[in-house]
């Protein structure tokens, strides 16, 4: 230990002219090199957008004319707007319901899959085929199934047992969980995998010796799988999250917003007032909102998950 600070030490005492050749001599240059190009590619294309939002939030403009300084007045004219509040109830009861339903079932495809020796990895394949399949192409797939006609795919199916037609997308009741039952599929392969691959690495003793002792699988998933998975599930359920807040092709391709606004989400929102209103200025000040909002709702849960995911 008292060798290590000796050196710290002496690398200090050095003159800063010695200090830049030893790092010359070290590849410093060769590394700048490299490291110039990559960080003005990202400034560019992630940090220019941010500090170009933040310039339209203040100005009305369509990209096209003149811009005018309007200073906060995008930002009260979004909070004026009746339909936010719509926008938001949606947009948290699909977040709601995705949470409901599509954070446990990668969890349980995860460990039934961990189970299996000989068709793990064909099982793999299978259930992240969903994932591969294009999100607007797997959109449109799911809206013919939901024809709300007798002929549609899953009334076809419920028709075997005497239940509908049922006008999936069409009522405002079924459409938002109809369009959560569509994401969850898209989406639950990649999780998933993600779960499988933590699961795999739990040690074996552990549920070698848990089965010596009588436990079955449900116990050993509930006191060896969750406390052994804790930290990659409470970083998975801030990104799903994050991911079901901003949710914006389902409904869009889906419903295009309807029935009467019953799936319009915070996004969806964003797109009409710069793309069909060509108030660019008002789509950057709510996706500005919503930034702050996600931020804030990060920081809190990270704040009070820390204890949990180390414990």
């Amino acid at each position: 230990m008292a060798d290590v600070t000796t050196a710290a030490q002496r690398r200090r005492a050095k003159p800063l002219g010695a200090r830049f050749v030893t790092w010359v001599r070290g590849g410093g240059i060769s590394t700048l090199l490299f490291f110039v190009p990559l960080l003005f590619t990202f400034g560019y294309f992630a940090w220019w957008p941010i500090l170009r939002s933040l310039v339209l939030a203040l100005q009305k403009t369509n990209l096209v004319t003149e811009p005018s300084w309007v200073g906060l007045n995008n930002f009260e004219r979004v909070l004026a707007d009746p339909l936010l509040g719509t926008a938001v109830a949606n947009t948290l009861l699909f977040a709601g319901l995705a949470l409901l339903i599509g954070f446990p079932v990668p969890i349980l495809f995860a460990t039934f899959m961990a189970e299996m020796r000989r068709s793990r990895q064909v099982a793999s394949v299978l259930v992240y085929l969903p994932v591969i399949i294009p999100p607007v192409v797997s959109v449109l797939l799911w809206k013919q199934f939901y024809d709300p006609s007798s002929n549609g795919l899953f009334n076809t199916v419920l028709g075997t047992f005497g239940i509908g037609p049922l006008p999936w997308l069409q009522d405002g009741n079924m459409a938002m969980p109809s369009i959560v039952i569509q994401a969850t599929w898209a989406g639950f392969g990649q999780s998933t995998i993600i779960y499988l691959a933590a699961l795999m690495s739990i040690q074996s003793e552990l549920y070698e010796a848990a089965e010596m002792d009588g436990a079955r699988v449900v116990r050993r998933f509930w006191h060896i799988t969750l406390p052994q998975m804790r930290s990659i599930m409470l970083l998975m359920l801030l990104l799903q999250v994050i991911g079901t807040m901003q949710v914006f092709t389902e409904p869009f391709v889906m419903t295009g917003g309807g029935p009467v606004n019953r799936t319009t989400t915070v996004l969806m929102l964003i797109y009409n007032y710069a793309f069909m209103q060509g108030d660019y200025g008002k789509a950057t000040a709510l996706s500005l909102l919503l930034a702050v909002v996600l931020t804030i709702v990060s920081a809190i849960y990270l704040r009070l998950t820390r204890s949990w995911s180390k414990s």
